[in-house]
């Protein structure tokens, strides 16, 4: 691993570390705080080993075999090969909501995605654009920092809730310091806030990345684009139901909503821009779009 992921990643890990025990110390005080440093410690060990594991039990994902989906391995293998990475795992997402996904510390421990729903919808070219982009990921190093910010912020959105129902209910008495309870009311508002535009800063710019990477790896960078208009054009009718948004922007596409957030609080770039870069990206190969 590169230095700069090295330090990108300790300043994610750093930030939601701090603000995980700034939340456990107005809930708990000093006692609150150690309990939350625990936690934190210990989410931060968790998804750095067994990110994999994580994401894809969030998900039921099943890792299958050659045997059970062969063209699936077949496509991952070869561009995996075109890569210049280790042929990652393979596994499927029991949804009908067309998306992917990749997951892993690292190329030789990763895994790519993909959802029943988006094997109905895709022709093989299109498939391909899509695997690509996720071996982009792979193969870009992004697959550790995305799940840490997932996991990291789903701890966060945790400790926010039990805060919400402790104020709910009355935990606090009337001897409590106001004060911390007024930064514990903020802590509620401002913290999955936080967690959100940490997730924007990591995706948006990365997502752009990958379509580019993925765009020269497979070749074809028309089929990503349609792959991409196809996705958002089904989640707009079934968006996933089930799962951890805190994980929205491991996706292809953010599969938790069915209308467009405003540009700003998106995941994900407009996947309108994004067609047209790989628009720019086809000229720039001598490719027809």
């Amino acid at each position: 691993m590169g230095l700069g992921l090295w330090v990108r990643t300790g300043v994610l890990m750093a930030f939601l570390t701090a603000l995980l025990v700034g939340i456990g110390y107005l809930l708990g005080g000093h006692a609150g705080m150690i309990i939350a440093f625990t936690l934190a410690l210990f989410m931060n060990f968790i998804s750095y080993w067994y990110s994999d594991s994580i994401v894809l039990g969030w998900y039921n994902a099943r890792i299958v075999s050659e045997e059970e989906a062969p063209e699936l391995h077949r496509i991952v293998e070869k561009l995996a090969m075109q890569a210049g990475i280790p042929k990652p795992r393979v596994a499927i997402v029991p949804t009908m909501t067309p998306n992917a996904f990749a997951t892993g510390r690292d190329p030789k421990h990763a895994v790519v995605a993909v959802t029943e729903g988006l094997l109905q919808i895709l022709n093989r070219d299109e498939l391909e654009g899509v695997i690509a982009h996720e071996i982009s990921h792979i193969k870009n190093r992004d697959t550790l920092i995305q799940t840490i910010a997932a996991v990291m912020a789903g701890a966060i959105m945790i400790l926010v809730d039990f805060a919400r129902w402790s104020l709910w209910f009355g935990a606090y008495d009337e001897d409590r310091d106001s004060g911390n309870i007024i930064g514990l009311i903020l802590a509620i508002l401002l913290a999955p806030i936080a967690a959100m535009l940490i997730q924007l800063a990591i995706s948006r710019s990365r997502e752009y990345l990958a379509d580019e990477t993925g765009a020269r790896i497979s070749g074809k960078p028309h089929a990503l684009a349609s792959a991409l208009l196809k996705i958002e054009q089904a989640i707009r009718y079934r968006p996933m139901r089930e799962g951890n948004p805190a994980t929205a922007h491991m996706f292809i596409v953010n599969p938790f909503r069915g209308v467009d957030f405003a540009e700003l609080f998106s995941t994900h770039p407009p996947t309108e821009k994004r067609i047209e870069r790989l628009r720019k990206i086809a000229m720039e190969m001598g490719i027809i779009f």
